[in-house]
């Protein structure tokens, strides 16, 4: 299976690019797993619900842009659906069962996803209710994938 992270904003922060790099490597024996950085656009200071809504929709249409016909996508998002990590790998697995071979994962900027996106997206995933800013969301994903093709190898990973 082919897994695409596309995630708005670039991982600045030397400790989180460590571990995403980290997990990317971990990840690589398992199948191809793969990145794909799009610029965050500058939020204006005080900006009105118009101003917000315009970098949203700008954002999603590059999100847009990024995906691949053809791949099952996946939003990470508040009220997505929750999953205990077992449960994530089952459903994974029974995604590639039933054919599905290309995945992108789509983590959206400081100011969430446009509904553009939302709308092409085949699911949604929520990591809870708290909010984590996205670099670290991104390390969490990349550790949740690891956890779950361990868990579907059936080899020990720790809990």
């Amino acid at each position: 299976m082919r897994v695409t992270i596309i995630a708005v904003g670039q991982m600045r922060e030397k400790p989180y690019r460590a571990m995403a790099e980290e997990y990317l490597t971990r990840l690589s024996r398992f199948g191809s797993y793969q990145v794909v950085d799009l610029p965050d656009l500058p939020e204006p200071k005080n900006a009105s619900p118009a101003e917000e809504e315009a970098v949203r929709r700008r954002e999603g249409e590059a999100i847009l842009r990024a995906l691949k016909p053809g791949q099952r996508v996946i939003a990470l998002a508040i009220e997505g659906r929750q999953y205990a990590s077992e449960e994530l790998a089952a459903h994974l697995r029974e995604l590639a069962v039933r054919g599905v071979s290309d995945i992108a994962l789509v983590i959206g900027g400081s100011l969430g996803l446009s509904p553009a996106v939302m709308q092409r997206a085949d699911e949604t995933l929520s990591m809870g209710k708290m909010t984590f800013p996205h670099q670290l969301a991104r390390v969490m994903l990349l550790e949740q994938l690891y956890r779950c093709e361990k868990i579907s190898a059936g080899e020990r990973y720790h809990k």
